[in-house]
């Protein structure tokens, strides 16, 4: 068994993905398939029948055991079948009877904005798709994720129409959560832990048994995906503005299944039901900020999910995960997944740093004082390395009290350990020195502290060690600015899980790059964010960094588009989004890869950062069927177990398998050779109301070849379909010196309408294999 990840905190996932031990003995939760089309004549209903299944299964006899199997959920939509607790034997009892497809055993998991908007181009007075989509009206996003503070301003249904007849969701009363807690805005939530409980693990007391957050989580995702309009927001003065959702109008159901528990662990039993239930719900958009490990598809039941949403026109966008910057390092890859990796946008939260000398150094910090400190003495620990640094146990009281210690750069040592030794011996505060690849969490102020780049830190160390003139060296700080236009923006973070996957490498991951950096959205205002000396403070904002940031841009963008084109599939909204994102930064070169500073590929942005304006009208899009996914599943050697209980279908047929599937970037896999060719086929369909006629233009590196065929396409008017074939020739890869982490190179395919504004661009990657 492992663990998933929620993508919000990198601190989180330093908890290792560790076998879980299953209670009481051999007894285990499994996750079922099972074949409906042999349920017995007498039984009307699926659940029936599998209670049925369960109550003939033999009682465990063995001492600690418990008698018999427990019926956790029945899955009607994202499979058919259920979830039970067993024992061995009993599984193996339940494997012999006639309709059971497969069975595999629970997983368990972890935990993984005043500016985006403006960032995304949507606040562009009376155009963009804001005012064309009215803001996301109508549209259903569902989160699954830590639950829901519904009291936030930014789940006010002021100004909120009725809620869409169409919706079947409910509010479920629970700890701490009235049913009439639910609004026009919150229309939904529920929550899952039958799976977390039957596993052993209990409720924390700080959590609730019920869709109420615990945690802020679920609250900043969810509100920042469809958050209302909430003026004055701020983390104690930092990003202050109007807080709003990127579909401030959409509507939010929140589905509960992390749950914090003495392990922090959550069940994929229960992510599953709730996958299962926003289905039957009626959600437009589902977004989840978590993953688990890359097992295979029909064993993931992330995957198992969205794949039965997809087949319902449900748009499903999941966090790439935060184990970047090396290749192969991306979560939740499956080619029906938009895949969503982590950048930054042009905002930072600054602090002056004003040493005796006069001079001043700026840095960064969200430490909460917007007040100047009081000038006091500077230490270094010149002379001594471990001092220099800061590391554990390397300082002492009597040096370092009631000053400011300046650290310099250590990659090995985290910035909170070089705060807690500044803060155990008494320091004012820390000046820390680094390569500023880290994000800030507020969790991680206990103390003033700024942190420079490490050419800063040089003239910090330089006037600490100099032999002053008037004494003992000096600083001060002054905090709370925060400066907008920064640049180069965005970057890729340098936390951001990279391409290729490891299950399909041929299909280009991530597919694009939002927002994930220093987020501000809402926070559950109860949770002690920090303790600052013997004051604790609370927040009902909070700024916050993660691919989970990333995933519910994309998701209120969807919903933008959703309400504009009702009629666009999942695959087609995906394909605007990805062909009209971009791949340069604020300073016109390609977008930067943290934590190098190097240019960036598509194995880091993936088609690029997402540009909501543009993928209103991208002019062509390339649609994907659900029997293109199944063919695909045929060609990665799938059994037709596999594929039926990752697609619900009964005896899939495999006569078209095929690898190569209608996607909008162009992916060749290096095995053990530095040479390769293949040969691409795609559909474009011209979404565009008008009839157009598109011309190929190709920028490719040394060393690859690109064909294409025919390299013009005329469209008739609006649905129709035009192919073409791409052949890439791949005869060498030449690593250069400033490129970090590199295991491929890159170029571009674009289509471009003759006469008129649509540009429609691909990605084609070489890569060599993991």
């Amino acid at each position: 068994m492992f663990r998933a990840v929620l993508f919000g905190a990198i601190s989180l996932l330093l908890l290792a993905c560790a076998a879980a031990a299953a209670v009481g003995g051999e007894r285990r939760s499994y996750i079922v398939h099972m074949d409906v089309n042999k349920m017995p004549a007498p039984f009307v209903e699926h659940e029936g029948w599998y209670l049925s299944v369960l109550s003939s299964l033999p009682s465990a006899t063995t001492a600690g055991e418990g008698a018999a199997p427990v019926h956790l959920y029945t899955y009607t939509h994202v499979m058919h079948g259920f979830s039970a607790v067993l024992t061995s034997r009993q599984l193996e009892e339940l494997r012999g009877v006639d309709g059971h497809v497969a069975a595999f055993p629970e997983t368990y998991g972890l935990l993984h904005t005043t500016h985006t908007p403006a960032f995304l181009g949507l606040m562009s007075g009376g155009s963009g798709v804001w005012p064309a989509s009215k803001y996301g009206d109508g549209v259903i996003i569902g989160i699954v994720d830590t639950g829901v503070w519904p009291e936030s301003e930014s789940f006010s249904d002021a100004g909120m129409g009725p809620v869409p007849a169409r919706w079947k969701g409910a509010c479920e009363a629970g700890q701490a959560f009235k049913a009439s807690m639910c609004n026009r805005k919150l229309i939904g939530a529920r929550s899952f832990s039958k799976g977390l409980k039957q596993h052993g693990l209990t409720i924390a007391p700080d959590d609730y048994d019920s869709p109420r957050d615990y945690y802020g989580h679920g609250s900043h995702t969810s509100s920042t995906a469809a958050g209302a309009d909430v003026s004055g927001a701020s983390y104690f003065g930092y990003a202050n503005g109007t807080a709003t959702g990127i579909a401030p109008k959409a509507r939010v159901a929140m589905y509960k299944a992390v749950f914090s528990s003495d392990t922090l662990e959550s069940a994929s039993t229960d992510v599953l039901a709730a996958m299962d239930q926003a289905i039957a719900d009626g959600v437009d958009v589902m977004s989840l900020s978590l993953g688990f490990p890359e097992t295979s598809y029909d064993t993931n039941v992330i995957a198992i999910g969205a794949f039965a949403a997809m087949q319902k026109g449900i748009f499903v966008a999941c966090s790439a995960g935060n184990d970047g910057s090396d290749g192969y390092t991306i979560m939740n890859g499956a080619p029906w997944i938009t895949t969503v990796g982590a950048a930054s946008v042009d905002r930072d939260f600054t602090a002056t740093v004003t040493l005796g000398s006069g001079a001043t150094v700026q840095g960064k910090s969200v430490y909460p004082l917007s007040t100047p400190t009081a000038s006091a003495n500077l230490y270094y620990g010149y002379g001594d390395r471990s001092k220099q640094r800061c590391e554990p146990t390397s300082l002492r009281s009597k040096d370092v009290r009631g000053k400011y210690v300046f650290c310099s750069a250590d990659p090995s040592t985290e910035i909170e350990e070089q705060m807690d030794e500044v803060q155990t011996n008494g320091g004012l505060g820390a000046i820390i020195a680094s390569d500023m690849k880290q994000f800030l969490q507020p969790t991680e102020y206990t103390m003033p502290m700024v942190l420079v780049t490490q050419s800063d830190g040089a003239a910090i160390a330089k006037y600490a060690t100099a032999r002053p003139a008037r004494g003992a060296p000096k600083a001060s700080v002054q905090f709370g600015g925060t400066a907008l236009g920064v640049k180069p923006a965005p970057t890729v973070s340098y936390f951001s899980a990279r391409g290729p996957g490891q299950i399909s490498p041929t299909i280009l991951k991530p597919d694009v790059v939002a927002p994930g950096v220093d987020i501000l959205a809402a926070w559950v205002p109860n949770k002690e964010v920090m303790e600052l000396g013997k004051q604790k403070l609370f927040t009902k904002y909070a700024l916050i960094s993660g691919t989970s940031m990333s995933s519910p841009h994309v998701a209120g963008v969807v919903a933008l588009l959703r309400s504009v084109h009702p009629d666009w599939s999942p695959t087609a909204i995906r394909s605007a989004m990805m062909t009209t994102a971009y791949v340069k930064d604020s300073a016109s070169n390609v977008i930067v890869s943290m934590p190098s500073g190097s240019p960036g590929t598509p194995l880091d942005f993936g088609s690029g950062h997402v540009s909501p304006n543009e993928a209103m009208d991208p002019g062509l899009v390339y649609d994907v069927a659900a029997d293109d996914y199944v063919n695909f599943l045929c060609a990665l050697h799938y059994s037709s177990r596999q594929i039926s209980t990752i697609t619900g279908r009964r005896n899939p047929s495999c006569a078209g398998a095929n690898l190569d599937l209608n996607y909008p970037s162009f992916m060749v896999i290096l095995n053990r050779t530095n040479s390769a060719t293949h040969t691409f086929k795609r559909v474009l369909t011209n979404v565009a109301a008008a009839p157009a006629q598109y011309s190929v233009s190709v920028t490719a590196p040394a060393g690859m070849k690109v064909t294409v065929s025919p390299t013009a396409l005329s469209f008739s008017g609006k649905g129709s379909k035009q192919p073409f074939t791409v052949t890439v020739q791949v005869s060498q890869v030449k690593r250069n010196s400033y490129e970090y982490n590199y295991i491929g190179n890159y170029g571009f395919l674009s289509w471009n309408e003759v006469g008129g504004k649509h540009v429609v661009r691909s990605p084609i990657v070489s890569a060599f294999a993991q």
